[in-house]
């Protein structure tokens, strides 16, 4: 069986730098989970030590604190520089730009749409960033705009890993109420080329392999976008979930993987499907 990876996968630039920071700081703790791969962060606590606080009655006075990758909520940053902490930012800058853009624009009398999922950690601190916290919203959908307080003009941002076609539908629906639209496209361009590449390897192969974290939403994007073309998809944390009836019949076996999958996952899924078809 013919086995192709995606031309674009598996480790964004964030994730890159975030791993090699905390693999810099041995044992530090990361506030939250670092990334979202349960195999990777458990390799950085056997290997470096790295310990995990998950909220800030967790980290003990002398810790050295690492901002995972999404970022955390403004506030709970702004406690742990107040304290006897070494702070070390590993938030990817591919998320402190939306802060930002809320932050400014919500200084300059905007109200703020941001599209993503409100349980999502990157958004949780992207909300944090604006001025009146009864000012900003977040939605998936464009009927939830509907009933919102927005004022006469808004800025709109969007979760990094959000599919692009899901955001202009933000931004139409804004259009029909609003004079004034600030628009700025926070989705980075490492999902753009991870998407791409992934619904093309669908269209042609029978059989098509998604590896990256369940609680990774840039993951599950991925293998929603694959399912379109290839039914046969399925969505994996390592090689440990595949089963060998997916490849039964099957000749061409499509792989991509999520932004925090690491290259070693990655390879033991391939050998793994390999061993299976021999």
């Amino acid at each position: 069986m013919k086995i192709q990876l995606a031309s674009s996968y598996g480790f964004c630039f964030g994730v890159k730098r975030a791993i090699e920071i905390a693999e810099e700081h041995k044992g530090s703790v990361t506030y939250g989970p670092l990334i979202h791969n349960k195999d990777e962060i458990n390799r950085l606590k056997v290997g470096f030590d790295i310990g995990l606080a998950e909220n800030l009655n967790d980290i003990q006075t002398d810790d050295a604190v690492v901002i995972r990758t999404h970022g955390i909520p403004k506030n709970e940053l702004e406690v742990l520089n107040t304290q006897d902490h070494k702070v070390i930012d590993a938030t990817c800058p591919y998320v402190t730009t939306p802060q930002n853009i809320v932050e400014k624009m919500s200084d300059d009398g905007y109200s703020i749409v941001i599209f993503g999922d409100a349980s999502h950690p990157e958004i949780k601190g992207v909300v944090s960033y604006a001025k009146y916290q009864d000012d900003a919203f977040i939605v998936l959908e464009p009927e939830e705009l509907d009933d919102l307080p927005l004022r006469g003009k808004v800025a709109v941002v969007s979760q990094t890993t959000k599919k692009p076609e899901d955001f202009a539908k933000i931004v139409a629906a804004l259009m029909l109420t609003r004079k004034e639209i600030r628009v700025f496209n926070t989705i980075c361009n490492a999902t753009f080329e991870n998407q791409d590449a992934a619904a093309e390897l669908a269209k042609d192969a029978d059989v098509m392999v998604v590896i990256g974290g369940k609680h990774s939403s840039n993951t599950k994007q991925l293998h929603s976008i694959c399912q379109r073309d290839c039914a046969n998809s399925y969505l994996i944390e390592n090689e440990t979930e595949l089963d060998a009836s997916w490849f039964d019949g099957k000749t061409f076996c499509g792989i991509s993987a999520g932004a925090s999958t690491p290259d070693w996952i990655v390879q033991n899924v391939i050998d793994s499907i390999q061993e299976m078809k021999q």
